[in-house]
């Protein structure tokens, strides 16, 4: 077995999108291969519907799939396709761009007006990047969850771990997207394929994240002082950690405890041609979609 190393620690920059959605982006819009085959990850929190009200208006996608995870509140969806729906705390939508599609997704807040999502967007080799849009809507009770005896709770969303498996299947980069919980004090080590790239995205408490990568690594609270391997720094809200390869990932908690996703894929490692939510492999591509848009055809008939 071999521990993941940290190759970056960072904290999701505020930003916004659609029509003045106020969010936090971990990552998206810089170098595709950093975290290939995952393009970009957003969070978007907020107890103010002032803030995300206006939502994400009628937009394109083409090359690309889109995960949205909600954990309170509710998103409106609908789309050139006829579909509709809405998603409740708890849910997750994995969409499939896959040729086009227009669609809009319209946050509401919860009773107390909290909302509090977040999006992946996932790349879809060229293989696939003009397949047959489709979705999968999942509603909050049917993602398993598992709860070991030291009290750390996962929610498996996609991919197999701890003898469950996600709901969510088909996916072209074959994912592993776990929500963990880890309790007070609790030191949690969790397998993650070696071939696959892999982050985690910290979002409620703190805990540091065991560092394999050499002596710079800190040891910072007592009670992880007996650790035989580095600690870097306690994570905190919206710091995203990037590892390098390996096939573990060890966290400490901290003295609230820590819930994080752990998010992994088989990397697609294919060029990149990239303008806004479309996501294509050359720029001819790219161009003819910005001209399939332009005069009507974006959307492909269905076979």
């Amino acid at each position: 077995m071999s521990i993941r190393p940290i190759i970056e620690t960072r904290p999701a920059q505020a930003t916004m999108e659609g029509a003045g959605v106020h969010l936090h982006r971990a990552f998206g819009f810089q170098d595709p291969s950093e975290l290939d085959p995952f393009l970009l990850f957003d969070d978007f929190r907020n107890d103010d519907p002032a803030f995300y009200a206006k939502g994400f208006p009628w937009h394109p996608h083409r090359g690309i799939e889109t995960i949205t995870y909600v954990l309170e509140g509710e998103v409106a969806h609908s789309d050139s396709l006829g579909n509709s729906g809405t998603l409740g705390a708890g849910s997750v939508q994995w969409m499939t761009a896959g040729s086009g599609i227009l669609h809009q997704e319209m946050p509401t807040g919860n009773a107390r007006g909290q909302m509090h999502g977040f999006q992946l967007w996932g790349n879809l080799p060229a293989a696939d990047k003009m397949t047959a849009p489709r979705y999968q809507d999942i509603a909050g009770a049917d993602i398993p969850e598992v709860i070991d005896d030291d009290g750390v709770r996962v929610r498996v969303i996609t991919g197999e771990f701890w003898g469950k498996r996600g709901p969510v299947d088909g996916v072209a980069a074959d994912p592993q997207y776990l929500d963990i919980a880890v309790p007070a004090g609790v030191k949690k080590t969790f397998r993650i394929d070696t071939y696959r790239r892999a982050f985690a995205y910290v979002f409620e408490g703190a805990g540091a994240f065991v560092d394999a990568s050499g002596p710079e690594g800190i040891l910072l609270e007592k009670e992880v002082m007996g650790a035989e391997v580095n600690i870097r720094d306690l994570s905190g809200d919206r710091t995203l950690i990037r590892f390098g390869t390996g096939d573990e990932v060890t966290v400490q908690a901290g003295a609230e405890g820590v819930r994080f996703l752990l998010i992994s894929g088989a990397p697609i490692e294919e060029p990149v041609a990239w303008h806004g939510p479309i996501v294509m492999n050359t720029q001819a591509e790219l161009q003819q979609a910005m001209r399939d848009l332009q005069n009507g055809t974006f959307i492909k008939p269905a076979h």
